[in-house]
């Protein structure tokens, strides 16, 4: 038999954590995520193409498809090779707003909505030292969210309307 104090300590455990949760879930504080290993991720090739079918680019895109793995985007990556990238998946069209969280080197940032059209492009250079990356945002409406190197899609002559072609790869 449970003793009168124990369950008032645990009523109050109980409480304690219920507040908790709440304010984790609605943002008020927040837990840091442990960054996914590298070789956690699955890949994808993705390749852009204009109206005309002629194929603007293509990149090996790393797929962040979890809330982890979508949470720590780039923020633990040093550089992006030439060609590489991060691909990240949500179940259906919505709006999104990326973040430049602990990045170190700044990136292009892609929308793709669900019929695998772009609909914006984003330019978003390395905060400044000492800046907090949450300010610096970058809005968007899509299904997938590419990003790759800066200027990528500039040098490549990609614009909103290109279509993207999505290749899961063994990677």
């Amino acid at each position: 038999m449970v003793s009168r104090r124990a369950r008032n300590y645990l009523g109050v455990f109980v409480a304690w954590l219920v507040v908790v949760l709440v304010l984790v879930g609605t943002g008020v504080i927040s837990l840091p995520i442990p960054a996914p290993s590298q070789d956690s991720y699955e890949h994808a090739t993705v390749t852009i193409h204009d109206e005309n079918g002629t194929q603007l680019g293509r990149v090996d895109a790393r797929v962040a498809d979890t809330h982890r793995k979508q949470y720590t985007g780039l923020s633990n990556t040093s550089h992006l090779p030439e060609n590489e990238g991060m691909l990240f998946t949500y179940d259906s069209a919505q709006n999104h707003t990326y973040v430049m969280r602990d990045m170190d080197f700044p990136i292009d940032i892609v929308y793709v909505g669900a019929d695998n059209r772009i609909t914006s492009i984003h330019h978003a250079p390395e905060p400044p030292e000492g800046a907090d990356g949450n300010d610096h945002q970058y809005p968007g409406h899509g299904q997938y969210v590419l990003e790759v190197n800066h200027h990528w899609t500039t040098e490549r002559g990609i614009e909103v309307g290109d279509r993207v072609q999505i290749n899961e790869t063994d990677g």
